[in-house]
């Protein structure tokens, strides 16, 4: 059996970084996911197509050598946002859910449930303009850390969108073009509680899909696990680790990469015990940004490309994206090619 991909980023900023970047690319290709602990220990890689990184690699890739054990967001700022989105759901959310599970008559389900998720989720938005200051009943201090949580992981998305455009020998900054539109990129935070569920083999927290958008950088309980990706047709259990981010690819990139790069299949499955906390993050194209294959991957590998994505206007895929979230990628994509959106 092939080795995990196991990675030494020790010389990333020296003569071994062709090296190294091109095992990333590998990993990403045949792989697509692998993890790093925040300092120079050993390394457990687990496989599964869904492209997740630890911060750590990120920084390490990008800052001074002297920075390598700092993955650039401070443990203190996720900690806080651990426990205040904790506390918000205690003292605000919980009560709400389990009303709202009582009221739609849920605590004695007998069959299952295809149309619903077992969650509690408000969302933020960042760009082009933060909503933050009006969402209800969020303490000044969750708004602060919040804000700040945001501009570090906007750094950080468009950070890994470069490395991302050095691997598929793209221009520096091309992928954020691609993303910018007229008023710049989509960022937001869906912030998730999962709480206990009675009938975890009749509901899902989260129902299977891909995600719609660009890059998701996910800060998750590290205490209680549930999120799973689809692997050659089996799920895989993504396990907690503290102070991670999780990072996967939405369907915009499929696209642009023409299929070199994927969206993957992922759920949240519910337990009897627990609440799972999730704060993903999503860094978005514009709603106006025009989105197809880049030109220059359909040059280089015009010989071996099978088919090539559509072109279409980002708001015109989420409008499908809405009514079909829970369904295969691959027809929206057909569908795409039926719409002169621009």
């Amino acid at each position: 059996m092939e080795n995990f991909p196991v990675i030494n980023l020790e010389n990333l900023n020296g003569e071994g970084r062709k090296a190294i970047l091109e095992q990333i690319e590998d990993a990403c290709e045949n792989w697509g996911f692998f993890e790093v602990p925040h300092k120079n220990i050993s390394v457990y890689v687990q496989p599964t197509i869904f492209f997740m990184f630890i911060l750590t690699i990120l920084m390490m890739m990008l800052l001074s050598p002297s920075q390598l054990v700092n993955h650039g967001i401070p443990h203190e700022l996720l900690d806080t946002v651990e426990r205040l989105t904790k506390e918000h759901y205690r003292k605000c959310m919980e009560q709400r859910f389990t009303e709202a599970v009582a009221s739609k008559g849920l605590e004695g389900i007998q069959a299952e449930l295809k149309d619903m998720d077992w969650e509690s989720t408000f969302f933020l938005r960042h760009l082009p303009d933060s909503n933050i200051s009006e969402i209800p009943d969020l303490s000044e201090d969750y708004r602060k850390a919040m804000k700040e949580f945001a501009q570090k992981l906007e750094k950080l998305a468009e950070d890994l969108l470069d490395l991302l455009c050095e691997n598929l020998g793209l221009e520096k900054g091309y992928l954020k073009k691609a993303f910018h539109g007229s008023k710049g990129p989509n960022f937001g935070t869906k912030v998730a509680n999962y709480p206990p569920c009675p009938k975890p083999e009749l509901v899902k927290g989260l129902r299977a899909h891909t995600d719609a958008g660009g890059i998701i950088l996910l800060l998750q309980d590290d205490k209680v696990s549930g999120l799973q990706l689809l692997k050659d047709g089996h799920w895989v259990d993504v396990p907690p680790m503290r102070h991670s981010i999780v990072v996967n690819l939405g369907d915009q990139l499929e696209v642009i990469t023409n299929g070199k790069y994927k969206s993957v299949e992922h759920r949240v499955i519910s337990r009897t015990d627990g609440t799972r906390m999730s704060v993903a993050s999503f860094y978005n194209p514009a709603s106006d940004a025009i989105i197809y294959p880049a030109p220059a991957l359909l040059e280089r590998d015009a010989e071996e490309i099978e088919k090539v994505y559509p072109k279409f206007v980002f708001e015109d895929y989420m409008r499908l994206y809405a009514t079909l979230k829970f369904q295969p990628k691959e027809p929206r994509f057909q569908a795409m090619k039926g719409v002169n959106s621009f």
